[in-house]
């Protein structure tokens, strides 16, 4: 017997099948945490028993990931692939992928494969397969080409077999299918001809496969809603031959004939899977356990909002997505039975569940697989080389040792001598060495505080937050507020709790001490012109397209509609001073994560959100004096970023500042410019529609005009029916030659 229990959402982004959906989830090396890798950019941790995520990465904009991201078990690192051809290798304390160890190889990657027991291997598009650790040692390396012309992967799988690899890969090519079998304990590679039995000629949609000692239980679900079984020999006699196998049928009609799409397949243990699709034509998508022994239904689940025909497993979790979200049923498979089969086995307090595994692991042991452990140790060391081999120059050596006992002149001194050395290709990590060391001593000295020295490497332009933890918390400590302004605008992977840390000390910090510090102010216009609100305008926009009067309209409307000449008059002045402005504008070119970074702003003080709301919509003023939509200065931030950070300030502190009565005039204010926004998309729209009318009228009338004229004087063709109305415009005359040539018109036209 099967069963279903309650199903939780386990990630609220919303995601989506195909490219830029949910490539995979793969387990990692701690038993309840899962890499989700979504179709675009990122990559995210997550605690299932917590249900939250734990990390995210992204890859920069303009790159893409190309396979789901895997945990190396050996290691406890991430894996990756981004553009076919990049690898990028990470761990948890890592931050930005764009730091990380990189490694760009040869050929195009279809799917990197890890299990429990050996190192990860690569499965290339054209059908090789390498350990990792060999291409970490030479990237470059010649891929050579299993497949023919034409011959494409469709899936794949990994099983551990007498405590070696085995992996099975799909292929099809001009509508034939093929399995290859790939052995790392003989180092063979085997080709297999899938034949259909007797049934009719169906497409085969999904695959799903399980292992025993000589065999691989290769099922198909196929488009006549049936699913197939192939059983094929791991260790053929003929490797060389291109050998054959033949398909027969194991379950019948588990998913509707016609459904095309949100299938899937996967198999469970040695006598259950689970069938992802509609049971009928007519209904909805279904998850469904069935008994593959005794060919009977165990338990399904309606699924209203729809899938997208991908479904994985880890150990008694089912992932999917329901709608756009990815979705987590756990369920329980009882040992196989006739009792269990027919739904007659009785339940009791120690019932014979078992666990089911994510894969079939024969004998595994830690000690063997596709290399040694030395072996893996010594080239695991290669992945490290571009820091290790690089010897330190002197002058390093010689600013650690006065970085920890002299003066911070002394420091500086040491500080330009090694500045002036030529750079290495790690001088990124030194440099982060340096100012870790500056900050540790800072921690035991607190006295001891060298900024100047921080300064100087933080204009290198090397740095990240990842390469030197606590920087920037020193920064926030001493109020530098300079430093601070400087990390945000070089740093790309600061987190959003250490953003609202700055923001909140923006806000907070007093002009007096603003004035006394050197601020950038490259993005910062001429804050001290006041804007005009047009409340006027506003109004009369409002009342264009819709009653005044109607119940939509609240008191706050009328009562701005009753004074119009009065809210004409109104200015608004920038709300701080320009060096603020500076330190703000730092805040909106940040880069964040939406979901992060909500929490943090919940705990900013209102009267601080208030000010911060009001900055924003002076700069949406400013940016609607001109046509362009855009700030003044050298670097001032853009529409997009003013309007998101309104929205994220509303969003997370919307119910504390509705209560506060500074801001209900800016409530006010922005509530009418949403609203007319509104009204102007419609009117917009409206036009469109009856410019669209007036276009057919015109074109009709053109179409009867030609035809009388044809009619009645002869030697009239087309083209001087178009020269009579005295048209020039080529779209005009290409749409009406296109009218005139319609069945229904004149012969002669």
């Amino acid at each position: 017997m099967a069963a279903l229990e309650e199903e939780f959402t386990l990630s609220t982004v919303p995601l989506g099948a195909g490219p830029n959906g949910l490539l995979g989830v793969e387990q990692s090396d701690k038993t309840d945490q899962f890499l989700v890798t979504h179709g675009g950019r990122t990559v995210i941790l997550y605690k299932v028993s917590d249900q939250k995520p734990l990390g995210s990465w992204s890859v920069k904009q303009g790159q893409i990931i190309t396979c789901p991201a895997v945990c190396n078990f050996q290691t406890g690192e991430f894996i990756v692939v981004h553009d076919n051809k990049v690898l990028r290798i990470w761990n948890t304390e890592d931050v930005n992928l764009d730091k990380v160890f990189k490694a760009t190889l040869s050929a195009e990657i279809y799917r990197i494969h890890s299990i429990q027991g050996t190192e990860p291997l690569v499965l290339f598009k054209e059908g090789a397969v390498r350990g990792l650790e060999a291409l970490l040692a030479e990237p470059q390396q010649k891929i050579e080409t299993v497949l023919s012309d034409d011959e494409v992967i469709k899936w794949t799988k990994v099983f551990m077999v007498f405590r070696h690899p085995v992996l099975i890969f799909i292929t099809e090519k001009h509508g034939n299918h093929f399995a290859y079998i790939q052995t790392f304990s003989s180092r063979t590679l085997s080709k297999y001809t899938l034949f259909h039995g007797q049934e009719e000629k169906s497409v085969i949609q999904n695959f799903t496969a399980s292992v025993d000692r000589k065999f691989i239980s290769l099922m198909s679900l196929s488009s006549d809603g049936c699913v197939y079984e192939t059983s094929i020999p791991i260790h053929p006699r003929d490797p060389d031959e291109n050998q054959r196998v033949v398909r027969s049928l194991l379950l019948k009609t588990v998913v509707a004939g016609n459904a095309r799409s949100g299938v899937a397949l996967t198999v469970l243990d040695q006598d259950h899977v689970a069938v992802l699709g509609p049971p009928l034509p007519a209904s909805k998508e279904c998850l469904s356990i069935w008994n593959t022994k005794f060919q009977t239904l165990q338990t399904s689940r309606e699924l209203p909002q729809g899938t997208s025909g991908q479904l994985w497993y880890f150990g008694e979790n089912l992932f999917m997505l329901h709608g756009k979200f990815l979705t987590v049923i756990p369920y329980k498979c009882e040992v196989s039975s006739l009792a269990g089969a027919l739904g007659k086995l009785k339940h009791s307090q120690d019932p014979g569940t078992h666990t089911v595994p994510h894969f079939v692991n024969w004998e595994t042991s830690r000690g063997y697989g596709f290399g040694s452990q030395n072996s893996e140790q010594s080239k695991r060391i290669l992945r490290r080389r571009k820091i290790e081999v690089n010897v330190p120059p002197p002058a390093f050596e010689q600013l650690l040792s006065t970085i920890k006992k002299d003066s911070e002149k002394d420091i500086e001194v040491e500080l330009c001598k090694f500045l002036a050395v030529k750079r290495t290709p790690d001088f990124h990590t030194i440099v982060g060495d340096i100012v870790l060391e500056l900050l540790g001593r800072h921690t035991t000295e607190p006295s001891f505080y060298p900024r100047n020295s921080l300064m100087q490497l933080i204009q290198t332009h090397v740095l990240s937050y990842s390469l030197c933890p606590g920087l920037m918390e020193a920064a926030l400590e001493k109020t530098d507020v300079q430093m601070l302004q400087l990390c945000l605008q070089q740093f790309p992977d600061i987190p959003e709790s250490i953003t609202c840390a700055c923001l909140k000390l923006f806000l907070s910090i007093s002009d007096d001490s603003l004035q006394e510090t050197e601020i950038n102010m490259e993005s910062v216009s001429d804050c001290s012109d006041p804007v005009q609100e047009k409340m006027d305008e506003q109004t009369e926009i409002l009342q264009n397209g819709f009653n005044a009067d109607e119940q939509n309209c609240d008191s706050c409307d009328r009562k701005l509609n009753q004074k119009p000449q009065d809210a004409a008059e109104e200015t608004t002045s920038c709300p701080v001073v320009p060096k603020r402005a500076a330190l703000l504008n730092a805040i909106l070119h940040s880069a964040y994560s939406e979901m992060f970074l909500l929490p943090h702003l919940k705990d900013i003080p209102a009267q601080h959100v208030t000010l911060f709301l009001q900055y924003l919509y002076f700069l949406y003023l400013k940016c609607s004096e001109n046509a362009t939509m855009t700030l003044p200065g050298l670097h001032p931030p853009t529409l997009n970023q003013i309007m998101d950070w309104i929205c994220l300030l509303l969003d997370a502190n919307f119910t504390v500042v509705v209560m506060i009565p500074e801001a209900k005039r800016l409530l006010l204010s922005l509530y009418k410019f949403v609203k007319s926004q509104i009204c102007i998309c419609s009117e917009l729209n409206k036009i469109e529609m009856f410019y669209e009318a007036l276009l057919c009228e015109f074109f009709l009338l053109i179409q009867v005009s030609c035809e009388y004229l044809v009619t009645n004087y002869s030697g009239i063709h087309s083209g001087s029916c178009i020269e009579l109305f005295g048209t020039h415009d080529p779209e005009i005359k290409s749409h009406m030659l296109f009218r005139l040539s319609q069945p229904g018109t004149s012969a002669s036209c």
